[in-house]
């Protein structure tokens, strides 16, 4: 049986492709590449492959740390169920999350999201009926701005001449929506701040408050979940099981614990790699999806970076927001428990989001203005097979990374006492909104802990524990730097940072650096005209 992955793995002298990491953008690309005949190598600094798609054991139960659940699964004609079914050579299941996949809840009223767009707009329209003009109107904006991402997107996998030329024509379209917030722009439709606040209520989704985030990228989340959500069947460390093979039967291989100190470049073109150890691995080409940030900091020779002033486009851009999230495991399965496949995202009373944000920014003891609970052991049918009498919950929160820097220096699981105290303050006070909403699970609970900035720091190297790689600012759209190729030859990025946040965001940016690097339009190729 082919391994997910390898501890001490026979490696060749010489790649076609070495990748940084192994989250989804690398996973992506690898496997597009690897169907080209191409021998890859992923190497993750991690002790299990995945980035955010991989999952932890503990304690007898088993958490999905990023993957909590995506869209247009159900839709065998969509690009990213066509993009998926490609990659994993349609091995990869998931399963329906149902009727209902988002519930907003503010204060103690309550409002569903629900699967089909029909049923959508008119669960909208019978909770606010006197804003009917408005949600069709936000309705029309949320695909207007979505057929705009086509052609900006491509324009990123073009030949650098091609793309200046076509630039303007593929990217001044798309503008008209990114360049503005997602609370500017709702608010021409509608001042009821009620209907506001739901129509926001996935910000957490992609981590930034409407008065902060580009609408295309409040757009493009929305859309996303019009025909519901869907989990991944046996979890998502499936998306690794899956792709696994494909990539071991070009003769590649995914390594772990295999921690990249820097990249070999030679007269401006990148050869290969140097460990950690000091092993040094050969390839034609290298791609980091390390993020821009860790990439241009940590693994590009200091001399490049001055040279092609590489510093100036890290000023150019802020890293997402950094987040807090309480792993509970119980006893009982999921039915016994009622638990939900539903999303909560449950929100204080009173002012708009971006207010509520900065009233906690600047004292986190007042509400939390965010927190998103999921049930993974609910929506994967495969759970109670693999955990009978089990069951397990995700609640997450935004947390500032700048209250932990006088930890910065500690290691994982050995922080202090002071660290492990404030942690438990935070669970305690997460758990208190969950007991509100789901009271039939107060002493059912036999584990939890919490993961922290300095947790995503650790595990996925991001320099200030950030979920979402770069911020989804009107600004950031703007970049055009975040596009695969690099002033390098021979060395490109992948990843959220070149497309958007999340997992779909990362698996078509895995497409886009395959494009770039071969100049073949896998577009049209796998998803089609």
């Amino acid at each position: 049986m082919i391994q997910t992955y390898k501890r001490n793995p026979k490696l060749h002298d010489h790649y076609h492709t070495i990748f940084i990491g192994s989250g989804m953008g690398c996973l992506s690309a690898a496997a597009i590449l690897a169907k080209e005949g191409h021998k890859v190598l992923i190497l993750e600094r991690h002790y299990t492959a995945g980035g955010f798609t991989h999952v932890f054991k503990r304690k007898g139960f088993e958490w999905d740390v990023g993957i909590h659940y995506i869209g247009d699964m159900q839709r065998e004609k969509s690009a990213m169920k066509k993009l998926f079914d490609y990659v994993t050579d349609k091995k990869l299941k998931w399963a329906d999350m149902g009727p209902v996949y988002d519930k907003i809840i503010i204060g103690d009223r309550s409002y569903n999201l629900v699967k089909g767009l029909k049923n959508f707009k008119q669960q909208l329209i019978d909770y606010f009926p006197d804003e009917e003009d408005a949600i069709n109107k936000y309705i029309d904006l949320i695909f207007a701005a979505n057929r705009t991402a086509g052609k900006f997107y491509m324009n990123k996998a073009l030949p650098p001449l091609l793309s200046k030329l076509l630039y303007n024509w593929m990217s001044n379209p798309f503008f008209k929506f990114s360049d503005q917030t997602t609370d500017e722009v709702i608010r021409k439709l509608t001042k009821n701040e009620e209907l506001i606040k739901v129509l926001c209520g996935q910000y957490g989704d992609y981590g930034l408050s409407p008065k902060q985030s580009s609408f295309f990228m409040h757009s493009t989340v929305v859309k996303h979940y019009f025909d519901g959500g869907s989990f991944p069947v046996g979890g998502s460390s499936q998306i690794v099981k899956t792709i696994d093979p494909i990539i071991e039967n070009a003769g590649g291989t995914i390594v772990i614990n295999a921690d990249v100190d820097k990249v070999l470049v030679e007269k401006n073109k990148a050869i290969g790699v140097m460990m950690k150890d000091g092993k040094t691995i050969k390839a034609s080409n290298i791609v980091s999806g390390a993020g821009l940030i860790t990439t241009y900091e940590s693994l590009i020779p200091s001399e490049l970076v001055k040279k092609h002033d590489l510093k100036s486009q890290l000023q150019k851009i802020n890293p997402s927001v950094s987040h807090a999230c309480l792993y509970i495991g119980l006893e009982g399965e999921p039915d016994a428990l009622d638990l939900p496949k539903t999303n909560l995202w449950i929100y204080p009373e009173g002012e708009n989001h971006d207010e509520i944000v900065a009233r906690y920014l600047e004292d986190i003891e007042q509400d939390f203005p965010v927190i998103y609970v999921s049930f993974p052991a609910a929506k994967d049918p495969d759970w109670t097979n693999r955990y009978p009498g089990k069951s397990t919950i995700d609640i997450i929160t935004l947390l500032p990374y700048d209250i932990f820097t006088s930890w910065e220096d500690s290691k994982w699981m050995k922080r202090g006492i002071d660290y492990e105290t404030f942690k438990e303050t935070i669970s305690q006070r997460l758990l208190e909104k969950l007991y509100e909403q789901l009271p039939q699970v107060k002493g059912k609970i036999t584990h939890y802990e919490l993961g922290t900035p300095l947790s995503t720091k650790h595990f996925m190297n991001y320099s200030k524990g950030e979920i979402y790689g770069l911020d989804h600012s009107p600004k950031r759209f703007r970049q055009k730097f975040l596009v695969p190729r690099t002033p390098i030859k021979n060395f490109y990025l992948t990843g959220q940072d070149i497309v958007t946040a999340g997992v779909g965001g990362a698996l078509f940016s895995g497409l886009l650096t395959a494009s770039a690097m071969t100049g073949k339009n896998f577009m049209k190729k796998i998803v089609g005209s």
